[in-house]
C-alpha cells in the first residue's frame, strides 16, 4: 500500500507510523537496525568480489573485525569497477547508475550503483521528507494527492533525477513542467515553464538545491514583474491565482517593494538541499514565508538525513547507510599522515558539539564500505525535547578541507586550482586559497597569490587580470565551475597578490609551510601578518 492509497483512506496516523516512525526511536532500537542491516551487508559485500579486491585476503565474521580489517575508502578504491560498470562483481545486482562530478580538471564523473533494495529505501524515505516539511508537530502534515511540486531539479543521471520517480510510486503529485518535458529542457527553459504553469494553477512544494532555489526564487520576481507569460497572461490562470496576482500587485505597489514568492504562492513544503544551504536559508525563509526543511543526499549515499518540523538539525535514516564517525582532529591528522589509523566513532558514541567527517558503508546491496564521501558534521544534540526524538542529531558544516565547494556546484581540488594556474602562464610562484564568505553571507574562493619578482615589480600583472584568466581556464577544466555563472549567476573568485617572498618568509618565520587548499585561519592570519611586516620594513604603503 502506497501513500496514494493509504490517504484516500484517511490512514494518517498509519502514514506517520511507517514513513516518519524512525523519530519514535530509542537510541538502542536505533542502533539495533543499524547492526542487523550492517550484518546483512557485511556478508553480501565481502563475498562479493569487490568486497574481496579491498579486504585482500582477509575475512571478518563480525562487525568489529570488519571496522578493524575494512580500511576508509576513498573512490580512488572503487573507481576501476565502477567506472566500467562491472555489475558481476557487486554485492548485489543494480538496477540503475547515478552520476556525479568526481573532480574537475582531474576525473570527468564517478558512477554509483543503486540496487532494487537501496531504491525501496530511498523511495520510503524521499516520501517521509515530503511528509515532514509540511509538518507542524508530530502526527501532523498536509499532504493531498492533488498537490503540484515545482521542478528545481537536475534530471537523471544525477542523483536528483530520482526523486520525482520515486515519488511517482507513493503518489500521483504533479511536477511543473512533467518530467518527461522538464528532461528535455535547459535549466533556465524548466524555470520558466514551472513558473508560468505555477501562475496558472498554483504550487505547493519546491525542492532544490539551496543556492539554486534562491536563484530561481529571485527569477520569480523578473518573471511576474509585467514580461510574457507573467502578469500579462492573467486572463489563463484559475481563478483563484488570478485573484492572488491582482491582489499581490496592488500590495507591492502600496508598500513599494518588489514583488516575492509568499505573495503569489502559500507553500506547504519546502526543501533544500546540497551544501551552503545556512547561506540561502533566511533570505528563503523571507523570499517564501516559510522556513526551508534541509535535508541531506548525494550520489553515493542517496538520501541520508533530514530536519522536522523544529529545524534544529538533521536525522539520519537507519535503513539508508550504517554510520561511522571520524573526530575532524583524527581527519586533519590523517591529512598529514596517511599511514595513520584513527578511530571511528558510532551514532551511539557521537558527543555534541564535536565536528566529524562522515564516513559510510552503503547498506541494502550497495558498493561503498567504511567510505568517506567528503563531508563534515556536527552533532547538535543527542536528544530534542521540542520534537521528542531521543537519537542524535547534526548539522552540515561544510566539505572536507581539501576541496573547496561553492553553492554545491564545484569541486575545487588542489590539484584544479594548479591545473588552471598551470594552464593559464600566469607568473604565479606561490599561493593559497580558501573558502571564504561575503558581508552578505555568500560563498567565494579566495586566491592568494605571490608573483614572478619582475612582474611584481613592474605591475605587469594586476588582480584583475589574473582573476580573469584564471576565471577563464577554471570553466574550461570545470562544467560546474561554468555552471555558477551561468546558472547562478555567481562570479565566485577573488584574488589577492602578497608581496614577493611572503610564502618563504612565512616558511623561515614559523617552520611550517601553509596548506594549499582551506589553510586553517590562524595560518591565514600569520601569512598575512609577514606580508604587512615587510610592507612596514620597506616603508611602503599597503
Amino acid at each position: 500500500m502506497n501513500l496514494k492509497k493509504m490517504l484516500s483512506e484517511k490512514q494518517y496516523d498509519q502514514i506517520w507510523s511507517f514513513y516518519c516512525g524512525f523519530l519514535d526511536l530509542s537510541l538502542e532500537q536505533y542502533m539495533d537496525i543499524q547492526k542487523r542491516l550492517m550484518i546483512e551487508q557485511m556478508n553480501l559485500w565481502c563475498a562479493s568480489p569487490l568486497g574481496k579486491s579491498i579486504l585482500k585476503g582477509k575475512n571478518p565474521k563480525t562487525l568489529d573485525e570488519f571496522r578493524a580489517m575494512v580500511p576508509l575508502t576513498t573512490y580512488d578504491d572503487y573507481a576501476d569497477i565502477l567506472l566500467q560498470k562491472r555489475a558481476d562483481t557487486l554485492p548485489d545486482h543494480p538496477i540503475i547508475w547515478i552520476q556525479t562530478t568526481w573532480e574537475g580538471g582531474k576525473h570527468p564523473i564517478k558512477v554509483a550503483p543503486y540496487t532494487r533494495s537501496m531504491l525501496d529505501v530511498y523511495r520510503t524515505n524521499v516520501t517521509a521528507c515530503l511528509i515532514l516539511s509540511t509538518s507542524t508537530a508530530k502526527g501532523k502534515f498536509d499532504v493531498e494527492d492533488t498537490d503540484k511540486f515545482l521542478y528545481g531539479l537536475a534530471p537523471l543521471p544525477y542523483a536528483t533525477g530520482l526523486f520525482p520517480l520515486a515519488l511517482s510510486e507513493e503518489i500521483d503529485i504533479e511536477f511543473l513542467p512533467e518530467i518527461k518535458t522538464a528532461v528535455e529542457m535547459t535549466f533556465s527553459e524548466r524555470n520558466k515553464a514551472g513558473f508560468k504553469l505555477a501562475m496558472k494553477n498554483d504550487v505547493e512544494f519546491f525542492f532544490g538545491l539551496g543556492s539554486v532555489a534562491y536563484a530561481v526564487s529571485q527569477s520569480l520576481s523578473s518573471m511576474s514583474s509585467g514580461g510574457s507569460g507573467g502578469l500579462k497572461s492573467l486572463l489563463k490562470c484559475h481563478p483563484k491565482m488570478m485573484y492572488r496576482i491582482l491582489k499581490a500587485k496592488y500590495i507591492t505597489k502600496k508598500e513599494k517593494r518588489n514583488l516575492l514568492p509568499k505573495d503569489l504562492f502559500k507553500l506547504k513544503g519546502f526543501m533544500v538541499a546540497g551544501t551552503d544551504n545556512k547561506c540561502y536559508k533566511d533570505d528563503l525563509e523571507h523570499m517564501w514565508g516559510i522556513r526551508p526543511m534541509e535535508l541531506f543526499a548525494g550520489t553515493e549515499p542517496s538520501i541520508i538525513g533530514t530536519e522536522t518540523w523544529t529545524r534544529k538539525g538533521m536525522y539520519f535514516f537507519p535503513d539508508t547507510c550504517f554510520y561511522e564517525f571520524l573526530l575532524e582532529k583524527d581527519m586533519l591528522k590523517l591529512m598529514e599522515e596517511p599511514t595513520f589509523k584513527p578511530r571511528t566513532y558510532l551514532m551511539d558514541e557521537v558527543v555534541p558539539g564535536e565536528k566529524y567527517e562522515i564516513v559510510l558503508t552503503l547498506l541494502k546491496g550497495g558498493a561503498f564500505a567504511r567510505y568517506r564521501v567528503g563531508d563534515m558534521y556536527r552533532c547538535v544534540g543527542l536528544t530534542n525535547h521540542e520534537d521528542g526524538t531521543k537519537i542524535p542529531r547534526f548539522e552540515y558544516v561544510d566539505r572536507v578541507p581539501t576541496i573547496i565547494d561553492i553553492a554545491g556546484f564545484t569541486r575545487i581540488s588542489e590539484h584544479g586550482i594548479q591545473s588552471a594556474i598551470e594552464l593559464s602562464g600566469l607568473p604565479v610562484v606561490a599561493w593559497t586559497a580558501k573558502k571564504e564568505f561575503s558581508e552578505d553571507n555568500r560563498p567565494f574562493m579566495h586566491l592568494y597569490c605571490e608573483i614572478e619578482k619582475d612582474a611584481f615589480a613592474h605591475n605587469a600583472v594586476s588582480t584583475d587580470i589574473i582573476k580573469e584568466i584564471l576565471t577563464t581556464y577554471f570553466k574550461y577544466i570545470d562544467q560546474d565551475y561554468r555552471d555558477l555563472k551561468k546558472i547562478l549567476g555567481m562570479d565566485p573568485l577573488k584574488v589577492t597578490i602578497l608581496r614577493c617572498q611572503t610564502f618563504a618568509s612565512f616558511e623561515k618565520r614559523y617552520k611550517k609551510n601553509i596548506t594549499k587548499v582551506n589553510p586553517s585561519h590562524s595560518d591565514l592570519i600569520e601569512l598575512l601578518s609577514v606580508q604587512n611586516l615587510q610592507v612596514a620594513q620597506e616603508g611602503g604603503v599597503e
